[in-house]
């Protein structure tokens, strides 16, 4: 599908007719009939452009429309003829649209407040740095990028452009979770702790395929509304194949971070933030299925963090896997799938021997939690009972983490996932990833930022340079 060109002139008496009809029905904007959407005034309202439009992305859209503190003024994605980009294009049949986030920031970039990044984890760097350069404001996915590199350029440029509004798309960090985790925290019931499990085992995407594998699947006919060339942004050297769209990229460590990356932000977000546990300084991996191409069938991953301050020396032990369960606690109970944890966009999550979530050991109690938003319950039971009476009262979330971030762009509250704190989180994951990819431990200088012990994962932190055309993304 060609991209369609709108002049500004087109756009602005475009503008003014949605706004006017907005005004007479609150309900009603850009073909969405959703009645119970009470949308600010037009002058209240943020006009966000979206960049990533299908799966994920789509959600994301919708979750920051439903705040009724948005104008969608701009939809892109390098597949416009996608089933999962046409749904939205439905709902929003008047944006503009555009194939090249480049081309759209070139011909309205004064019209746009904030950009929404949802698309695939090694594409999120370029389109995010171009953003901030601007002056956008930024929503972008988990984690924030693919190499530990990215990140800290991502960080950098964010403190640059320090007006600049981001957020993390770690959901759960706006929600019940991360206000107990706070509280508790600052009430002393949550300290000294030497240890974390962290848990998912759910089936994978990639489990099943063969591990022998000597090379990258062979190129396929490429879908006509595909820009393939774009797909790839700074990487290259990729044929195209539907094991690498469409939530497969996920699988290979050249684009996606496995199960590390897109579910480790929702499992240790809260204790990395309020146990302060910045970056590790050694990562050591046991891997079953690994090979060079696609992420293991299961990891265990010690990450090893320093005392700190007065908080003890801990452990993030990391399982995935089907059948690599960590153990259990005496006293843990039931494994209960989370209502909290939202459905991928693939659909349900996949039943599993343990569901997502995470153990924490301190030198006193042991807390048991899920994921995303899921609060911690003190275990055993008989423990929780006795304490019940002295455990601090939660806040409840001001608002979720969709709302929060566009109150932000508005001055009227301060995003819980900015770069500077979702940034080293990003950190350790691609830390973990390196280690699963070269299966090999590593120790890392804090203070540094390098890998100490293997020069190639050391090279690794900053990844093969950026195909031409894509090199002024990485300067700040």
């Amino acid at each position: 599908m060609r991209t369609k060109e709108f002049s500004r002139r087109h756009f602005l008496k475009q503008t003014m007719m949605l706004s006017a009809a907005a005004a007479l029905s609150p309900g009603i904007l850009m073909g969405m009939n959703k009645g119970d959407i009470r949308l600010a005034g037009p002058n209240e309202r943020v006009n966000l452009a979206c960049i990533g439009i299908g799966n994920r992305g789509g959600e994301i859209i919708l979750d920051l429309y439903k705040t009724g503190l948005v104008n969608i003024v701009a939809l892109c994605d390098v597949d416009m003829g996608a089933p999962q980009t046409l749904a939205i294009l439905k709902q929003f049949p008047d944006v503009p649209r555009f194939q090249d986030f480049r081309k759209m920031f070139d011909k309205m970039s004064n019209q746009i407040d904030a950009v929404t990044v949802g698309v695939p984890d090694f594409s999120h760097f370029p389109i995010t740095m171009m953003s901030m350069g601007l002056g956008k404001h930024v929503y972008v996915e988990k984690p924030m990028a693919r190499t530990f590199n990215e990140v800290a350029l991502m960080m950098k440029a964010a403190e640059k452009h320090n007006k600049v509004v981001t957020q993390m798309g770690n959901q759960g960090h706006s929600e019940a979770n991360y206000f107990q985790f706070k509280a508790w925290t600052e009430a002393g019931i949550i300290k000294d702790v030497t240890s974390i499990t962290a848990h998912m085992n759910s089936p994978r995407r990639w489990h099943g395929w063969d591990i022998n594998i000597k090379s990258f699947p062979a190129a396929q006919t490429l879908p006509d509304s595909l820009d393939w060339d774009l797909w790839q942004m700074a990487t290259a050297g990729h044929h195209y194949n539907k094991d690498f769209v469409n939530g497969q990229w996920r699988c290979w460590y050249d684009f996606g971070m496995g199960a590390l990356g897109d579910w480790g932000a929702h499992i240790l977000d809260t204790a990395h933030q309020f146990l302060d546990l910045g970056l590790p300084y050694q990562i050591n991996p046991v891997l079953d299925g690994h090979n060079d191409f696609f992420f293991p069938t299961s990891s265990t991953i010690a990450f090893k963090f320093p005392k700190r301050g007065a908080m003890p020396a801990l452990d993030v032990n990391w399982y995935d896997g089907i059948n690599n369960l960590p153990p259990i606690p005496k006293g843990y109970g039931v494994s209960g799938l989370d209502p909290n944890i939202p459905a991928p966009s693939t659909g349900a999550i996949a039943a599993a021997k343990l569901n997502p979530g995470k153990i924490i050991y301190s030198k006193e109690l042991t807390f048991k939690g899920g994921s995303h938003g899921s609060t911690l319950s003190i275990i055993p039971e008989e423990k929780a009972k006795a304490m019940a009476g002295t455990l601090p009262e939660v806040p409840a979330s001001p608002s979720n983490h969709f709302r929060n971030f566009i109150q932000a762009c508005k001055g009227e509250e301060k995003t819980r996932s900015p770069f500077s704190i979702a940034g080293p989180l990003s950190q350790v994951f691609c830390l973990g990833v390196l280690a699963q990819k070269l299966n090999t431990k590593l120790e890392f200088d804090r203070k540094r930022k390098v890998i100490t012990n293997n020069k190639t994962a050391n090279a690794l932190l900053i990844g093969p340079p950026p195909r031409k055309g894509w090199e002024q993304y990485y300067k700040v």
